[in-house]
């Protein structure tokens, strides 16, 4: 009964994956598809997965996945400082779970955010993620548009925020 058979993804459209990483989810998105692995989602074109740690933002349209990706532009001590990379956009031809993987996934990794006012103006916000494969947390912060990171009253107060926030898990 075709009711409950399983859609299984094309062997050609398979990523190479980890040893212990597993697919959970895909969509076509037209000639391409779009993998979401346990550790991950694979877009395509991509040469590599975007880890669920590294989604900043996750949109869902009903027809397309949005997605804002954060790189790493600076560290601290015992923390990474990322900001957004373009928007990435794909329509999916039939979703099934993607867009609620994408959820659970990208949710799941936030282990504490808090975002915390900045003299001066603006703020950062401090986040500890589960990266999957990986024991322990990953901190980053993200200032806000128009706060300048590199003082030394910003990089000292970042730092005690991240150890706050540390000390609060």
């Amino acid at each position: 009964m075709a009711l409950f058979r399983r859609r299984k993804l094309p062997t050609e459209q398979r990523p190479k994956l980890e040893g212990d990483e597993r697919i959970v989810a895909w969509a076509p998105t037209g000639q391409d598809v779009v993998v979401l692995t346990t550790y991950g989602i694979w877009l395509p074109g991509a040469q590599e997965r975007l880890g669920w740690h590294e989604v900043h933002k996750a949109t869902w349209s009903g027809r397309q996945l949005g997605l804002v990706p954060a790189g790493e532009v600076g560290a601290g001590e015992g923390y990474v400082i990322v900001a957004d990379r373009p928007a990435v956009v794909h329509t999916l031809l039939e979703p099934d779970q993607v867009p609620a993987q994408v959820h659970a996934r990208v949710t799941k990794s936030i282990a504490y955010t808090q975002h915390h006012p900045l003299p001066g103006g603006g703020g950062v916000r401090v986040v500890a993620r589960r990266v999957p494969g990986v024991n322990g947390l990953r901190w980053t912060v993200r200032y806000d548009e128009g706060v300048d990171p590199g003082g030394p009253e910003i990089a000292t107060l970042t730092a005690e925020l991240v150890e706050y926030g540390r000390s609060s898990l």
